[in-house]
């Protein structure tokens, strides 16, 4: 006699625009960028696109956006700082921090405007 197969998807109900609204500040709270949040929301089976708003526009509106660019360069700049420092005959650690914190300038310079 064969078994009747047990579908796995479950219907999940959509979330409202609050909910996810508060979804999206909570993540934001744990210091995610928007991409990372998207990310973490897509994990959930949350998909965006079913929503009117943008993660970067909730973001904006509570004054919680980092534009991610800026804060990947940021993070990668220091790691080459510290390592820098702890050896300091690594010539090609030496130029790569200054090749990227041009990288950072310009990048700033670019969404400032």
């Amino acid at each position: 006699m064969p078994e009747e197969k047990i579908e796995k998807t479950e219907e999940k109900k959509k979330l409202s625009e609050e909910e996810f609204e508060s979804k999206v500040l909570e993540l934001a709270g744990k210091g995610l960028t928007s991409e990372k949040i998207g990310e973490a929301l897509r994990k959930q089976g949350i998909h965006t696109m079913e929503y009117k708003k943008k993660i970067s526009e909730i973001l904006k509106k509570e004054n919680k956006y980092v534009v991610p660019e800026i804060k990947n360069i940021k993070e990668k700049l220091e790691n080459i700082v510290k390592h820098a420092e702890k050896n300091k005959q690594d010539k090609r650690a030496l130029r790569d921090k200054d090749r990227v914190f041009a990288k950072l300038r310009r990048t700033k310079a670019y969404f400032s405007e």
